[in-house]
């Protein structure tokens, strides 16, 4: 397994997969259909059933029961990478009995266990990492890996009980949109797993409520030789606006539970400019409040303006998925008791971020989320353990048979 599971994961991060959210299509990049056609011919020689690939993207197929009156149950990993670092060209290392030293990434890159202590747990453990000029893309083909892994396993073996297991490998989850076409006719689970945690243990079923609010300056241009009591610059406007935010309520300043501020993009000319900002925070009701008090700063600053006019948009992005969960205590139940089976302490924590299952639960498929082994997503420092990347197939593995075990009628 152990070798199956590192030769799959070195050969789908070889697809470069970044997806762009300048791009309406579904997926936004060419490079998901490359790796999504790529599995479905793997996922029919494995044998899995009623393998399809939409033209949306969305890469599904079912592991049949061999057990009668169980719960069918899924696993949904995605197949891009972040939109914000580079995920062409990957070249990952594989650092075998890590003696608890420096990594180099490159020339000009480490990976140190002063700046990134959790190293200190992986001693004599292989690593897989970056070369320091891309991401690795563990977020989340470690996930897609580990799914598929643990999956023909259960394939391969004549004894293992289980009931129906549908798989997906969604398009576009680090854009927001992974959950926007999912084929619940083609995924009839009564509830599933997202496998796209980080480290091992990790076990999260509760995520920010998320917003994105746009804050649009208006203003006026002119030559600037004539401009005296005509010009109204937006860009001014909106740094003047943007140097009255809470700015100790932003990521850098915020962990666990607490919610923020933060100033995604900033663009615009003298005529109009623009700030947007993705609010957070685990609280609903504190994170209407947090709408409400943009809004409100905006008409606050337009009443002090002379000239010029400040706008707000605001979306809704996806919800805290606990308030689904809450009722089907038995899905979160089945992961921990895997994880123990398996010796693994469960590390239960709130997702400081959004993962399709944060929608999908809204959507009427309850989804926590399972860990993959992974640190540092998103960036050069990105790393994974091969050793925790074996007991997240096993995670799955134990969940498919212990559903059966529990819940037979």
């Amino acid at each position: 397994m152990k070798q199956a599971l590192l030769n799959r994961f070195l050969r789908y991060v070889q697809y470069d997969t970044q997806s762009d959210a300048s791009q309406s299509g579904c997926p936004s990049t060419q490079g998901q259909l490359a790796l999504a056609d790529q599995l479905k011919e793997e996922l029919t020689q494995l044998g899995f059933s009623e393998v399809a690939l939409s033209p949306t993207g969305y890469l599904t197929a079912l592991v049949p029961a061999r057990v009668e009156g169980v719960p069918p149950i899924g696993f949904i990993a995605h197949l891009d990478t972040a939109p914000d670092f580079s995920g062409a060209n990957v070249r990952p290392q594989l650092v075998e009995n890590y003696d608890g030293g420096d990594i180099p990434l490159g020339e000009q890159h480490q990976l140190s266990p002063k700046e990134f202590p959790e190293l200190d747990q992986y001693l004599g453990q292989t690593l897989i990492t970056t070369d320091g000029s891309t991401l690795l893309g563990a977020d989340d083909k470690a996930g897609i890996a580990e799914i598929v892994t643990a999956l023909s396993a259960l394939i391969q073996d004549p004894d293992s009980q289980h009931g129906d297991i549908y798989l997906c490998f969604t398009p576009d989850e680090e854009i927001g949109r992974g959950a926007d076409l999912f084929d619940f006719d083609a995924f009839r689970a009564q509830w599933a797993y997202t496998v796209d945690g980080g480290e091992l243990g990790g076990l999260e079923y509760e995520n920010f409520n998320a917003a994105t609010a746009v804050v649009t300056a208006k203003g006026n241009n002119c030559h600037p030789g004539s401009a005296f009591g005509v010009m109204v610059n937006a860009q001014t406007m909106a740094a003047r606006f943007h140097a009255k935010m809470p700015l100790g309520d932003t990521p850098e300043n915020s962990r666990d539970y607490a919610g923020f501020f933060h100033l995604i993009e900033m663009k615009g000319v003298t005529e109009e400019a623009q700030l947007t900002y993705i609010i957070r925070d685990f609280d609903l009701d504190q994170f209407e409040q947090r709408k409400r008090w943009l809004t409100e700063r905006v008409e606050a600053c337009n009443a002090q303006l002379q000239q010029g006019a400040l706008t707000v948009s605001i979306t809704d992005s996806y919800y805290n998925m606990r308030e689904q969960l809450i009722p089907h205590p038995h899905i979160v139940d089945i992961a921990k008791q895997a994880m123990h089976q398996l010796n693994i302490t469960p590390k239960i924590k709130p997702i400081r971020g959004g993962t399709d299952g944060s929608r999908l639960s809204y959507m009427g498929l309850p989804c926590p989320n399972l860990f993959t082994g992974g640190h540092n997503f998103h960036g050069k420092h990105e790393f994974i353990s091969l050793e925790s990347m074996v007991k997240a197939t096993q995670v799955i593995m134990a969940i498919c048979q212990l559903t059966a075990q529990k819940l037979k009628t």
